[in-house]
């Protein structure tokens, strides 16, 4: 949990100072997820993520889509249990 807290926080503060800088990507490891923080034109940034639900993702600014199947291909997820 705290390297995920870093991925977020500083790590992310640290990236946004990249004038180049245009998607910052979070995969996450213990469900099909991923987070793709876009900047906009007027700097500030925004999230949109990908689920199984929607299948594929895209990283706008190198111009790729793949597919969520193709990312998690052979990782299996720890049944979590409800509380």
């Amino acid at each position: 949990m705290l390297k995920e807290a870093f991925d977020r926080g500083d790590k992310f503060a640290d990236y946004q100072t990249l004038n180049s800088l245009q998607e910052y990507v979070l995969i996450n490891p213990k469900r099909q997820r991923v987070e793709c923080f876009r900047r906009r034109d007027n700097g500030l940034w925004n999230l949109e993520f990908y689920t199984a639900e929607k299948s594929v993702f895209q990283l706008k600014s190198i111009e790729f889509e793949g597919s969520l199947a193709d990312l998690y291909e052979d990782v299996y997820f720890e049944l979590q249990s409800e509380i």
